[in-house]
């Protein structure tokens, strides 16, 4: 197969090239998937894309015309493609659901201790030579009440990793985990007894039309115990407008975050010479209840070993006329 590889990062390259053992012509260019870029993918029969692509509807036009006919995504979540739109033009599509779950969940926890145990302010202090611990005082995890919002397998891992620091864990699913019930203590309950009961809250669900805006004006406002929320999900699923109106009127304590609701085109690129032009960005980056992170969740070496496989083994199968094992149906 002839196989386009967009948003190519320099720590992808070597280990998408082991991956493939010199079987399918693969070419990278480190443009994201747009409606402008979509000319790249001109005679190539597969491409693969990463969640700052942009596979929507015209774009999904676009790359049947140019010849393109399967689609591999390097990430789990596939909000970003219209899989109604891509099935109806004929593509396959598969993506890397299993990478590592365990990547995701441990950088939700880092984000929690750091931004609890004021982790960056006391680096800030002490290179300046100030060894006070005024501003430093956080608070012990064990026996706080934690919300798990999403315990697919990101969020499993997440209840498990909580339950070893003694935490009360309530969680809310469409559907009930119950190895989690039975061996974690978790407690499942609605959103609104979530919002009402938990002092920290993790979100790792997907992005879809019913996630989009959870976090809104709404729900926000139910929040008791001005909790922190952490999010290692997607950016849409939190309103930016209303989080900062929130911590600024102290009805959340805090928001660690992975993710932004407008990242595409500015997260996983340099911008340090060519600022975004996004005050709510700048606002969220800068908030002193606030810590961001760009997207990097995923990146260590073993999730990227099994997304360059996962990828490879998808078009494999594909190229030998089978059905791909992460097929999206």
């Amino acid at each position: 197969m002839k196989v386009l590889v967009y948003s190519a990062k320099p720590f992808e390259k070597p280990l998408l090239e082991k991956a493939n053992a010199a079987i399918h012509k693969i070419s990278y260019t480190e443009k994201r998937l747009t409606s402008e870029t979509a000319m790249k993918a001109l005679n190539y029969d597969a491409i693969s894309i990463f969640s700052a692509d942009d596979a929507s509807d015209i774009v999904l036009t676009k790359l049947r015309d140019f010849g393109v006919r399967y689609i591999t995504l390097r990430s789990a979540g596939h909000d970003n493609i219209n899989l109604k739109t891509a099935r109806h033009l004929g593509f396959k599509v598969a993506n890397t659901p299993s990478y590592s779950p365990n990547a995701i969940a441990e950088h939700a926890i880092a984000l929690l201790l750091a931004f609890n145990r004021k982790i960056t302010l006391a680096q800030q202090q002490t290179l300046q030579d100030n060894f006070l611990l005024d501003n430093l005082i956080g608070f012990d995890l064990t026996g706080k009440t934690v919300g798990v919002m999403g315990t697919g397998r990101i969020g499993s891992v997440l209840v498990k990793i909580l339950h070893g620091f003694g935490c009360n864990i309530v969680a809310n699913d469409t559907s009930s985990n119950e190895e989690l019930i039975t061996n974690y203590d978790v407690s499942y309950i609605s959103k609104d007894a979530l919002a009402n009961e938990a002092e920290i809250i993790f979100i790792s669900l997907p992005l879809n039309q019913l996630t989009h805006y959870l976090f809104d004006k709404t729900y926000i406002a139910k929040l008791s115990k001005k909790p922190i929320i952490v999010n290692v999900a997607r950016g849409g699923i939190v309103h930016t407008t209303e989080i900062l109106k929130a911590l600024n009127k102290g009805l959340v304590s805090g928001y660690a975050t992975d993710v932004y609701e407008r990242e595409h085109g500015v997260f996983f690129y340099d911008r340090s010479h060519n600022a975004p032009n996004d005050t709510e960005l700048h606002q969220l980056l800068c908030h002193p209840k606030t810590l961001v992170t760009p997207h990097q969740a995923f990146a260590t070496r073993e999730a990227l070993h099994n997304i360059a496989s996962a990828t490879l083994e998808n078009l494999n199968a594909w190229a030998d006329g089978k059905h791909a094992v992460n097929e999206l149906s």
